[in-house]
Protein backbone atom coordinates (compact mmCIF):
# COMPACT_ATOMS: atom_id res chain seq x y z
CA UNK A 1 0.00 0.00 0.00
CA UNK A 2 1.53 3.41 -1.27
CA UNK A 3 0.66 6.80 1.30
CA UNK A 4 2.45 9.38 -1.06
CA UNK A 5 3.05 12.94 0.82
CA UNK A 6 1.08 15.92 -0.64
CA UNK A 7 3.32 18.67 -0.62
CA UNK A 8 3.30 22.59 -0.93
CA UNK A 9 7.24 21.77 -2.58
CA UNK A 10 8.90 18.92 -3.87
CA UNK A 11 10.95 16.91 -2.26
CA UNK A 12 12.37 13.28 -2.73
CA UNK A 13 10.61 10.39 -3.63
CA UNK A 14 11.96 8.56 -0.67
CA UNK A 15 10.77 11.16 2.14
CA UNK A 16 7.51 11.49 0.13
CA UNK A 17 7.11 7.94 0.35
CA UNK A 18 8.11 7.11 3.62
CA UNK A 19 4.91 6.40 6.03
CA UNK A 20 4.40 3.99 9.29
CA UNK A 21 2.33 0.94 8.69
CA UNK A 22 1.04 -1.23 11.13
CA UNK A 23 0.35 -4.31 8.45
CA UNK A 24 2.76 -6.18 7.56
CA UNK A 25 3.84 -9.20 4.88
CA UNK A 26 4.76 -12.13 6.24
CA UNK A 27 8.45 -11.98 4.25
CA UNK A 28 12.25 -12.25 5.77
CA UNK A 29 14.10 -9.31 5.74
CA UNK A 30 17.46 -10.56 4.73
CA UNK A 31 21.03 -10.44 7.52
CA UNK A 32 22.45 -7.93 4.14
CA UNK A 33 18.93 -5.80 4.35
CA UNK A 34 19.41 -5.88 7.87
CA UNK A 35 23.18 -4.64 7.02
CA UNK A 36 22.16 -1.93 4.81
CA UNK A 37 19.75 -0.83 7.62
CA UNK A 38 22.40 -0.14 9.85
CA UNK A 39 25.12 1.04 7.74
CA UNK A 40 22.52 3.97 7.20
CA UNK A 41 22.23 4.46 10.70
CA UNK A 42 26.16 4.29 11.23
CA UNK A 43 26.74 7.02 9.14
CA UNK A 44 24.40 9.43 10.17
CA UNK A 45 25.75 12.67 11.36
CA UNK A 46 26.26 13.44 15.29
CA UNK A 47 27.97 15.65 18.07
CA UNK A 48 31.53 14.95 17.81
CA UNK A 49 30.90 12.42 15.59
CA UNK A 50 30.18 10.12 19.07
CA UNK A 51 27.84 8.05 17.16
CA UNK A 52 25.87 7.55 20.61
CA UNK A 53 23.28 5.44 19.51
CA UNK A 54 23.11 1.39 19.88
CA UNK A 55 20.35 -1.19 18.59
CA UNK A 56 19.63 -4.49 19.45
CA UNK A 57 17.87 -6.28 16.47
CA UNK A 58 15.88 -9.29 16.37
CA UNK A 59 14.52 -11.32 13.20
CA UNK A 60 11.47 -13.26 13.26
CA UNK A 61 13.35 -16.20 11.81
CA UNK A 62 14.95 -15.99 15.63
CA UNK A 63 11.87 -16.83 17.48
CA UNK A 64 13.69 -16.57 20.69
CA UNK A 65 15.25 -13.04 20.42
CA UNK A 66 12.30 -11.94 18.44
CA UNK A 67 10.16 -13.20 21.32
CA UNK A 68 12.14 -12.10 24.12
CA UNK A 69 12.44 -8.67 22.39
CA UNK A 70 8.65 -8.71 21.74
CA UNK A 71 7.98 -8.56 25.16
CA UNK A 72 9.43 -5.46 26.09
CA UNK A 73 6.70 -3.69 23.90
CA UNK A 74 3.14 -2.63 25.41
CA UNK A 75 0.27 -5.41 24.80
CA UNK A 76 -1.31 -2.89 22.39
CA UNK A 77 1.90 -2.37 19.74
CA UNK A 78 2.55 -6.37 20.24
CA UNK A 79 -0.45 -7.09 19.09
CA UNK A 80 0.26 -5.82 15.67
CA UNK A 81 4.40 -5.38 15.59
CA UNK A 82 4.92 -8.98 15.71
CA UNK A 83 3.90 -9.80 12.64
CA UNK A 84 6.75 -7.44 11.70
CA UNK A 85 10.06 -9.09 10.04
CA UNK A 86 12.62 -7.64 12.44
CA UNK A 87 12.26 -6.03 15.86
CA UNK A 88 15.01 -2.87 16.91
CA UNK A 89 15.41 -1.42 20.13
CA UNK A 90 17.21 1.72 20.05
CA UNK A 91 19.28 3.71 22.61
CA UNK A 92 21.05 6.40 23.14
CA UNK A 93 24.13 6.97 25.03
CA UNK A 94 23.54 9.97 28.23
CA UNK A 95 27.75 10.63 28.46
CA UNK A 96 30.68 11.47 25.60
CA UNK A 97 33.01 8.66 25.86
CA UNK A 98 35.74 11.11 25.00
CA UNK A 99 35.27 12.97 28.67
CA UNK A 100 32.37 11.68 30.75
CA UNK A 101 30.40 14.37 30.59
CA UNK A 102 26.35 14.46 29.61
CA UNK A 103 25.83 14.20 26.31
CA UNK A 104 22.69 16.68 25.56
CA UNK A 105 22.65 15.77 21.81
CA UNK A 106 22.51 11.81 22.44
CA UNK A 107 18.73 11.36 21.82
CA UNK A 108 18.64 13.87 19.00
CA UNK A 109 21.13 12.46 16.88
CA UNK A 110 19.88 8.83 18.47
CA UNK A 111 16.75 10.74 16.26
CA UNK A 112 19.16 11.27 12.98
CA UNK A 113 20.36 7.82 12.58
CA UNK A 114 17.07 6.86 12.76
CA UNK A 115 15.96 8.77 10.46
CA UNK A 116 18.84 7.70 8.04
CA UNK A 117 17.87 4.11 8.28
CA UNK A 118 13.97 5.56 7.87
CA UNK A 119 15.39 6.25 4.47
CA UNK A 120 17.02 3.79 3.31
CA UNK A 121 14.39 0.95 4.55
CA UNK A 122 11.90 3.18 2.11
CA UNK A 123 14.08 3.27 -0.62
CA UNK A 124 14.65 -0.68 -0.25
CA UNK A 125 10.89 -0.77 -0.66
CA UNK A 126 10.47 -1.35 3.46
CA UNK A 127 8.60 0.34 6.21
CA UNK A 128 9.64 1.17 9.97
CA UNK A 129 7.16 2.00 12.43
CA UNK A 130 8.82 3.65 15.36
CA UNK A 131 7.22 3.05 18.83
CA UNK A 132 7.33 5.06 21.83
CA UNK A 133 4.94 2.36 23.55
CA UNK A 134 7.21 0.05 25.09
CA UNK A 135 8.74 -0.76 28.74
CA UNK A 136 12.29 1.23 28.79
CA UNK A 137 13.46 -0.48 32.45
CA UNK A 138 12.17 -4.24 31.05
CA UNK A 139 14.35 -3.37 28.36
CA UNK A 140 17.22 -2.44 30.32
CA UNK A 141 16.79 -5.05 32.75
CA UNK A 142 16.73 -7.98 29.74
CA UNK A 143 19.76 -6.73 27.98
CA UNK A 144 21.78 -5.75 30.86
CA UNK A 145 21.73 -2.11 29.58
CA UNK A 146 24.05 0.17 30.74
CA UNK A 147 22.81 3.22 33.32
CA UNK A 148 24.57 5.38 30.86
CA UNK A 149 22.25 4.45 28.02
CA UNK A 150 19.37 5.62 27.75
CA UNK A 151 16.36 3.17 25.97
CA UNK A 152 14.49 5.57 23.83
CA UNK A 153 12.12 3.93 21.18
CA UNK A 154 11.70 0.59 19.32
CA UNK A 155 10.80 -0.02 15.53
CA UNK A 156 8.95 -2.70 13.91
CA UNK A 157 10.34 -3.10 10.10
CA UNK A 158 8.70 -5.13 7.20
CA UNK A 159 7.37 -5.40 3.98
CA UNK A 160 4.05 -3.55 3.69
CA UNK A 161 1.27 -5.91 4.38
CA UNK A 162 -2.59 -6.22 3.77
CA UNK A 163 -4.49 -3.25 6.01
CA UNK A 164 -7.58 -5.93 5.14
CA UNK A 165 -5.51 -7.95 8.05
CA UNK A 166 -5.55 -5.42 10.68
CA UNK A 167 -8.67 -4.98 13.54
CA UNK A 168 -11.49 -3.06 12.28
CA UNK A 169 -9.72 0.81 14.25
CA UNK A 170 -6.48 -0.07 13.04
CA UNK A 171 -7.81 -0.53 9.68
CA UNK A 172 -9.21 2.64 9.97
CA UNK A 173 -5.85 4.48 11.15
CA UNK A 174 -3.51 2.71 8.26
CA UNK A 175 -6.14 3.36 5.23
CA UNK A 176 -6.76 7.25 6.28
CA UNK A 177 -5.03 9.96 4.80
CA UNK A 178 -1.68 11.18 5.31
CA UNK A 179 -1.99 14.56 6.71
CA UNK A 180 0.98 16.95 8.27
CA UNK A 181 0.91 20.88 9.72
CA UNK A 182 1.35 23.45 7.58
CA UNK A 183 4.45 25.27 7.01
CA UNK A 184 2.85 28.60 8.41
CA UNK A 185 3.22 26.90 11.93
CA UNK A 186 6.32 25.30 12.10
CA UNK A 187 8.45 27.38 10.34
CA UNK A 188 9.44 30.95 11.88
CA UNK A 189 11.11 33.83 10.94
CA UNK A 190 11.84 37.09 13.35
CA UNK A 191 10.16 35.97 16.62
CA UNK A 192 8.50 32.95 17.67
CA UNK A 193 5.15 32.35 15.92
CA UNK A 194 5.56 34.69 13.10
CA UNK A 195 5.43 32.65 10.26
CA UNK A 196 7.98 32.48 7.43
CA UNK A 197 6.50 33.90 3.86
CA UNK A 198 7.12 31.75 1.30
CA UNK A 199 5.45 34.11 -1.49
Amino acid sequence: MEKQATTRFPIHDVISRRWSPRAFADESISVESLGSLMEAARWSASCFNEQPWRFIVARREDAEAFSTLANCLVPFNRGWAEKASLLVLCVAAKTFARNGKANAHGEYDLGLAVGGLSAQATAMGLAVHQMAGFDPEKARETYAIPEDFTPKAMMAIGYPGNPEELDEGLKEQETAPRDRKPLEEVVFRGSWGEAHSWG
